[in-house]
């Protein structure tokens, strides 16, 4: 007699399949490689542009630094050593006609009066001097 049931007899459908089917697998791999291989080139294309020569020139050296420092009583001090006024007025002018021009870096105790700073400041600017800082303790005591 013929027994009746699906493909393969009755055994195979009461059994789990063990097997993958890679066959979706193996056509979505083939899709994203048709896709690959035609993008691929588009991106290889680049928009052609015209950029700048650069010149490797040796970065200029740092420019000296003077310390002007003034104390409460209205002392100034030239890189540690004590001038007066005038005597900081010619050596400004000395040093404004340097090339590169130094930094005048000002150091001055809170209690300095104001009039001994904008008298510096004014022959600072009377000379030429270009640069000029204040420097400043950041942590309050």
């Amino acid at each position: 007699m013929i027994a009746g049931g699906g493909i393969g007899g009755g055994e195979s459908h009461s059994r789990p399949m063990s097997e993958i089917n890679t066959t979706p697998l193996v056509d979505v791999m083939l899709v994203l490689l048709v896709i690959f291989i035609i993008t691929a080139p588009l991106l290889t294309h680049a928009v052609k542009i015209d950029l700048p020569q650069a010149t490797s020139q040796p970065s200029p050296d740092k420019p000296e630094i003077i310390d002007v420092a003034i104390d409460t009583a209205g002392t100034m001090y030239w890189n540690d050593q004590p001038v007066t006024l005038e005597e900081i007025n010619a050596k400004l002018h000395e040093v404004a006609d340097k090339e590169p021009q130094p930094e005048l870096h000002i150091r001055a105790d809170k209690e300095t009066r104001y009039q001994v700073l904008a008298e510096l400041m004014a022959y600072a600017q009377n000379a030429g001097v270009q640069k000029l800082g204040f420097v400043s303790d950041p942590t309050p005591k």
